[in-house]
């Protein structure tokens, strides 16, 4: 890695870190995030922000920066919510709620974010706003959404939008963006088979949903296409399945099964789930079945603007950061792509090394070694979009 002119010492990188920890030791799962909110309020009031949102859309903070002129407002954007999973690993910060935990590496989103903060507490943006926004509950991809029908996300109004993501897989601190889609749309899908219980020794007298989960879970396999992210692209992924009582007396009545449906567009998922309904209610029907289902959790596919997208590029030029080439799309979903329908948007993804551990998996940790880069990131974009002297410096990587 290059090092550039240093605008963080040791012993702030040592404060950003131990915060991150701090972070990652008490998670609050989406819509819980009341604790996480007034620790980062309270954490970054000696920056002294000239305006502060709380509880918007939720339990979502923002802290907004002035410049000395007008000029465009730049929100910078993480996430405050951590994922119902249970802990595995042996690090002194690990999570001490149980069930609970920072495995997609919020907590490291919001160091990132905190350290810009202190860099604008020093300097002022020279025109136009920074808004640095602690969103919350992206990870049911309900937050978003909830920022934005805020009334009080009417008095921030980005024209710019700019978010970063850690990506295991990739090379620590290599960065991967482009314009165009850089995620696929999700939708979670819940179906109820619903039948009648019966004593096990009688199974003919109840009607089990057990078959019709043994049909349906291959045969979705049959909906799915493709392999490229591109249009057509379809993935049908079972996460979960209930069924009965952990018993060994009674035939099973009612069976709950839980899916994720992708597609590069939007608009696709709506087709996918038609399908999907399609052939579990043809084999519902033939083993004499209700059924019901519900939707959740519908992340929009994300699109980078290619102006915002630029910026990020130079940004990362500017550090003298590895670039990685056709990284994007990528399978998985973000909450972030609902803002690029009020501004121009784009997402940066930067590597969290080839070794460690997916997100999402019980023992990822987000790499410290990350919240230097990703705040000079989001400060050469304040440079590029708020002018040459506005963020002055870089940092050291």
């Amino acid at each position: 890695m290059v090092s550039t002119n240093m605008i963080f010492d040791d012993q702030e990188i040592a404060h950003l870190e131990a915060w991150r920890r701090k972070l990652h030791q008490f998670p609050e799962i989406s819509g819980e995030e009341v604790e996480t909110a007034r620790e980062v309020t309270s954490f970054l009031a000696d920056t002294k922000p000239d305006a502060t949102i709380t509880n918007l859309g939720g339990h979502g903070v923002a802290l907004v920066y002035e410049g000395a002129e007008p000029g465009p407002t730049v929100l910078l954007r993480c996430e405050l919510d951590a994922l119902a999973i249970q802990e595995i690993s042996d690090i002194p910060h690990r999570s001490r709620t149980d069930g609970k935990a920072h495995m997609c590496g919020h907590d490291g989103h919001m160091t990132m974010m905190a350290a810009v903060a202190r860099i604008l507490a020093r300097r002022r943006p020279s025109r136009g706003r920074a808004v640095l926004l602690f969103q919350p509950a992206e990870e049911t991809a309900h937050g978003a959404e909830a920022v934005l029908a805020d009334p009080k996300f009417g008095a921030i109004a980005p024209d710019y939008a700019f978010a970063i993501h850690n990506m295991p897989g990739l090379p620590l601190a290599h960065v991967a963006v482009a314009g165009g889609q850089i995620t696929c749309a999700s939708m979670g899908l819940l179906i109820e088979l619903i039948g009648k219980t019966s004593h096990a020794s009688v199974p003919e007298a109840g009607i089990s949903p057990a078959m019709a989960i043994a049909r349906i879970i291959p045969a979705l396999k049959r909906l799915e296409a493709g392999e490229a992210i591109e249009p057509g692209f379809r993935r049908v992924t079972v996460t979960n399945v209930q069924m009965g009582n952990p018993v060994f007396g009674i035939t099973p009545g009612v069976a709950e099964l839980r899916m994720t449906l992708r597609t590069p567009e939007s608009g696709a998922i709506e087709g996918l789930c038609a399908d999907v309904l399609e052939l579990v209610g043809e084999i519902a029907a033939s083993e004499r079945l209700m059924l019901a289902h519900s939707t959740h959790n519908f992340f929009r596919a994300c699109i980078n603007d290619p102006e915002a997208a630029a910026i990020f590029e130079a940004a990362a030029g500017q550090m003298g950061l590895s670039r990685v080439e056709g990284y994007a799309p990528i399978r998985g979903a973000e909450d972030f792509g609902l803002f690029g329908s009020c501004s121009k948007s784009a997402m940066l993804f930067i590597g969290s090394g080839m070794d460690r551990p997916m997100v999402h998996n019980p023992d990822y940790d987000f790499p410290d070694e990350l919240i230097p880069v990703g705040a000079g990131l989001f400060l050469g974009v304040l440079d590029n979009v708020l002018g040459p002297s506005a963020i002055s410096e870089t940092v050291t990587t």
